[in-house]
């Protein structure tokens, strides 16, 4: 199972059904990061070997391009099922070998 870093806006609802699929979750406010920017969200993680998680799209996008050494960032696009949102995420773990250096988008499904 994945150590993940949700950033501040990321669904607790989400978090708490990934850690009941096995995943060691982080929230940016467990940690005493609320409020940092994202740069910084990313450095934390990346020091503490976690992926982040976020529906921060654009930025995390603009921060991989910078310096694509990192865990890993999952992106997802908002989702009002959670269930779906995590299953996703987590099926977008279980598929990947290593998350390390990349950038995994999780959409919701066309309707």
């Amino acid at each position: 199972m994945a150590n993940l870093y949700a950033d501040e806006q990321f669904p607790l609802p989400v978090v708490e059904l990934l850690r009941s699929l096995g995943h060691d979750v982080l929230t940016v406010q467990e940690a005493g990061n609320a409020g940092l920017p994202d740069s910084d969200v990313l450095a934390f993680a990346t020091k503490n070997k976690r992926i982040v998680l976020t529906q921060n799209r654009r930025d995390f996008f603009r921060l991989h391009n910078q310096n694509p050494a990192h865990q890993g960032i999952i992106a997802c696009t908002d989702d009002k099922n959670l269930y779906r949102l995590a299953t996703r995420i987590n099926d977008a773990i279980c598929a990947e070998d290593t998350l390390e250096g990349k950038v995994i988008r999780v959409n919701r499904p066309a309707i």
